[in-house]
């Protein structure tokens, strides 16, 4: 069992699926967290069933596609919790007509919005409180299809996604001096709301193949308890039968 307590988290799309994982596993390893997405009603589930496990917990919803948003948010946990020790973009969103065939430019841009710039927003309010107190650690959670062809994500999702890579690894390349990591996490298929997006929705066998949500957050567990010397630049991992891998049709 790892051992965070005195660590403050800031964890975006903290509402279900992998941030709510992530959330949960952290709070129950002693941090203190902070949870953020657009609807308060999930979030406030999210933290109730932390506190009642004896968690330090508190929400600030927000669209992390807003900046000003963001930025109000980021001030308000650093005045209720303290400064920020690490965090976890896992906010990402995509739609079920998401091929150039059908694709809508108004969704490309929410799309955008949404899973990289929102991620741009959070590291901007962050970054100074964390180079302020010469440590931080930051953790993206981008996909398998913006390492790997996977054309079943579609072109705003995989291009927003492997924009989340890139900019993790200029935080590595740029705030190194300040004690500052960046860790991109690159997931295969997970069990998630985020597949009733699909276009063709996934059988139940094949759900059960997938990776879990709880899988992500032991990674990312570990990766917040280690030791501030090490930085995982970058981690790609995928269900053992990982269906990115068979011919696409």
């Amino acid at each position: 069992m790892h051992d965070l307590s005195g660590k403050s988290v800031w964890i975006t799309g903290a509402g279900s699926g992998i941030g709510e994982a992530i959330a949960k596993s952290l709070a129950a390893a002693g941090a203190r967290v902070a949870l953020s997405a657009r609807r308060e009603e999930t979030l406030q589930q999210v933290a109730s069933a932390i506190a009642s496990d004896g968690g330090k917990v508190e929400i600030h919803p927000l669209d992390i596609s807003n900046n000003d948003q963001v930025a109000d948010a980021a001030r308000n946990i650093v005045n209720s919790i303290g400064p920020i020790n690490v965090l976890i973009n896992c906010a990402g969103i995509n739609t079920p007509k998401r091929h150039w065939r059908d694709l809508d430019i108004a969704e490309w841009h929410r799309i955008v919005a949404v899973n990289l710039n929102g991620v741009a927003n959070t590291v901007c309010a962050t970054l100074p409180v964390m180079r302020a107190q010469k440590d931080g650690l930051i953790i993206n959670i981008a996909s398998w299809a913006a390492r790997h062809e996977y054309a079943v994500a579609g072109p705003a999702y995989i291009a927003s996604k492997r924009g989340v890579v890139d900019l993790s690894h200029s935080i590595n390349q740029e705030e190194m001096h300040n004690n500052i990591r960046c860790c991109c996490i690159s997931p295969g298929e997970v069990a998630t709301p985020i597949l009733n997006q699909r276009p063709v929705p996934l059988g139940e066998d094949e759900l059960a193949l997938l990776l879990k949500p709880d899988d992500l957050a032991d990674m990312v567990t570990y990766v917040v308890a280690a030791p501030t010397r090490v930085c995982f630049n970058e981690i790609v991992m995928s269900p053992t039968h990982n269906r990115a891998l068979l011919p696409q049709p």
